[in-house]
């Protein structure tokens, strides 16, 4: 029981939230030079690697498909401290910083989170089975809370520019956390079995490739994601204007900033579902995968809207019609996806060439 202890409390998962505070403690409000800025860079990299980790574990706990939800939030909550602290930090001009972080969310668990793991699946079992009937649900659910979000203020005539007026960010708001919370239960009460893996006959699979941690570890990984949690925020307060300026500095536009932070957010997200799909669970990776998607909107919408109240500027959440696009023909490559229940290496690569087509017009609109 010490040794395990011991062992717990010195891997690199358990110091590195503790070292991201004590980073956090020595750069809050200094001017950093490159060396510190390039410091501050890897600890929140590792300290945002750490707090998925801990959420695995505690998600490992509670078993599916609550772990897959427990992932989902966490990611979330970082996705919303690192657009609140850079918008606050930004001034007005960072008005779409919210929009495109999720968008850039969507595209990337829509297409390749999916994509990659579609291919890693279907490449070491000759196709992947999931139930469709759960993955159908939960892309339904990610189609309506982005057109409702993101399609929406680009048509709206209340206010000028792709925004809503306050009412209709009210309702959007509110749409948004109903239809999470409605998600929610269907994933984890009603429907349970819909998100659970599926074998070749249409049978529940049972996943009893680890043990599940004990609950004094789940605890423990529970205070130190919380922990993870205040560094990532404060760190990337501090490194928020690093971040601008080298996007600057590539020569790409500001909007890339967006994208910058739904890489980051969802690079641990990616592997775990990079993980599933290698044990044949295909369905967990698209738990991961569009559980993310409509965690991005579902909470991050509500959350940018409360905070707009205070936030300076204005929230600019209309897509142009570039975005509209790639997300309309995602949405139905998605829908041809999901349907049959069953998806080989094409559909992999169908996503994967989405994504690539989204960034390259992100860097080059």
């Amino acid at each position: 029981m010490v040794a395990a202890l011991r062992s717990f409390l010195l891997s690199w998962t358990s110091v590195t939230p503790v070292l991201g505070v004590l980073v956090l403690a020595l750069a809050w409000g200094r001017d950093l030079g490159p060396v510190f800025v390039a410091l501050v860079a890897v600890a929140l990299g590792a300290t945002v690697l750490a707090a998925v980790h801990h959420a695995e574990v505690v998600a490992h706990r509670v078993g599916e498909p609550f772990g897959s939800l427990v992932l989902a939030v966490a990611v979330t909550v970082i996705e919303v401290a690192l657009i609140v602290t850079m918008m606050v930090s930004g001034g007005p001009d960072t008005g779409s910083l919210a929009r495109d972080t999720v968008f850039a969310a969507v595209m990337i668990t829509t297409n390749g989170i999916v994509g990659i793991s579609l291919l890693v699946g279907a490449r070491r079992y000759g196709s992947t089975l999931f139930n469709s009937e759960g993955s159908g649900a939960a892309l339904a659910t990610v189609a309506t809370l982005a057109t409702l979000s993101l399609v929406l203020p680009a048509f709206t005539s209340s206010t000028p520019g792709p925004a809503f007026s306050p009412t209709q960010l009210t309702f959007a708001a509110l749409a948004s956390l109903v239809l999470y919370g409605t998600f929610v239960l269907t994933q984890t009460v009603r429907h349970r079995d819909f998100f659970l893996p599926v074998a070749a006959d249409g049978a529940v699979k049972e996943d009893d490739h680890a043990d599940p941690p004990s609950n004094r570890a789940a605890l423990g990984s529970l205070a130190l994601l919380l922990v993870a949690l205040v560094a990532v925020v404060g760190l990337a307060k501090v490194e928020s204007p690093a971040i601008e300026a080298g996007v600057r500095a590539a020569g790409f536009p500001q909007s890339f900033v967006g994208v910058v932070i739904a890489l980051l957010v969802l690079l641990p997200e990616t592997l775990a579902a990079v993980r599933a799909a290698q044990r044949d669970r295909m369905q967990i990776s698209l738990n991961l995968a569009y559980g993310s998607a409509i965690a991005s909107i579902g909470l991050t919408i509500p959350a940018i809207a409360l905070a707009s109240v205070w936030l300076p500027g204005r929230l600019l959440l209309g897509l142009g019609s570039t975005q509209i696009v790639l997300l309309a023909l995602t949405v139905v490559v998605s829908v041809l996806t999901v349907v049959p229940g069953r998806a080989t290496r094409l559909q992999g690569g169908v996503h994967l060439v989405l994504l690539a087509g989204f960034l390259v017009l992100a860097i080059n609109p």
